[in-house]
């Protein structure tokens, strides 16, 4: 019924308690499937994913690109997505493929992620910036602050299940991504497509909060900056277009300022010790990677038009309904 696809870099003790913990779960008809994307076969040296059937790649295809390699290789008509340095509750897949069963026009379930040993959310679904960019709804607030099933903008892919009809109707992820904002790429290409995503508050996950690629490091910088253009070409209908880059200058006022603070991404950057013209050169390198996809950007912005099934005044108010600030980005 459900293939768990879970891409790995390191293969350490936090993979095989994630695989562990979907042993445990409710339902049995789970298939799991680890993509081993560290060029090394670290999954098979370490022993880490016990029962699970493996993807060794020589070399690293990024979270997206992971993902549809599992896709691929299965045939589930639900499949869930699982960072490695997640654990889930016994009852995670089991609440939200009830949560799909009931509602045919869904295509996605949002899970009520906490972050991991801590009475604090990592997310509740996603919100969406008025420049591209996204963050996790909830982000640091009780999980008793989201208590109810309800529709959400969208899933973060770090725990999130898909129905597969909306997966092959969409295209699944970009594996142009490689890392960051590929979860919300897809969600708002379902959302175009007219499917609905649900939040179940009784699927829960435990997660280490970047473990990967570290909470504030020049590779997160980079790609979360460039992949934010790339959702905001791909999918932000004209005049949202057009108003991005006011919203864009007013995020890098507020980093500035929350910098001089000490507080939010900017700061935790400079912490780990890079330097302000550090992050201008990400900023530079990011502008330069879109002028260099624009062509391919454009192409899939006018097939996603050419198939939507909602008007670009649904999209604006959707994007309205589930809107986070410039300062509040900054702030994060």
């Amino acid at each position: 019924m459900v293939t768990v696809v879970i891409p790995t870099l390191s293969a350490d003790a936090r993979l095989k308690e994630c695989v562990e913990s979907l042993a445990r779960q409710t339902r049995r008809d789970l298939e799991v499937i680890i993509v081993d994307n560290s060029g090394a076969g670290l999954v098979r040296k370490h022993g880490t994913a016990p029962g699970a059937r493996v993807i060794e790649n020589a070399r690293n295809l990024g979270f997206g690109g992971a993902i549809n390699q599992g896709i691929r290789a299965s045939a589930s008509p639900y499949v869930a997505t699982l960072n490695d340095d997640a654990v889930a509750a016994p009852r995670w897949i089991e609440a939200m493929v009830d949560a799909l069963e009931r509602r045919p026009d869904a295509g996605m379930c949002a899970s009520r992620v906490r972050l991991h040993g801590e009475a604090r959310l990592d997310s509740a679904g996603m919100l969406l910036g008025g420049d591209g960019s996204s963050k996790q709804r909830g982000h640091g607030r009780a999980p008793e602050d989201f208590p109810v099933a309800e529709e959400a903008l969208m899933p973060s892919g770090s725990a999130a299940l898909y129905r597969r009809t909306m997966l092959e109707e969409t295209g699944g992820f970009d594996d142009e991504f490689f890392l960051y904002c590929e979860d919300t790429d897809l969600g708002l290409r379902a959302r175009w497509a007219g499917w609905k995503c649900l939040y179940v508050p009784e699927a829960e996950v435990e997660h280490h909060y970047s473990h990967s690629a570290g909470r504030a490091s020049g590779l997160k910088a980079y790609y979360v900056e460039r992949n934010r253009l790339f959702v905001l070409v791909k999918n932000f209908p004209a005049g949202m277009l057009a108003a991005a880059p006011l919203v864009t200058l007013a995020r890098y006022l507020w980093h500035g300022w929350f910098l001089l603070k000490g507080r939010g991404s900017a700061a935790r950057f400079r912490a780990e010790g890079n330097a302000g013209p550090r992050m201008l050169w990400y900023v530079l390198r990011a502008h330069a990677a879109l002028l260099g996809n624009l062509g391919r950007l454009w192409r899939q912005r006018r097939e996603i038009r050419r198939t939507a099934r909602i008007t670009p005044a649904v999209f604006r108010h959707l994007a309205r309904s589930y809107a986070i600030r410039a300062r509040r980005v900054a702030e994060l």
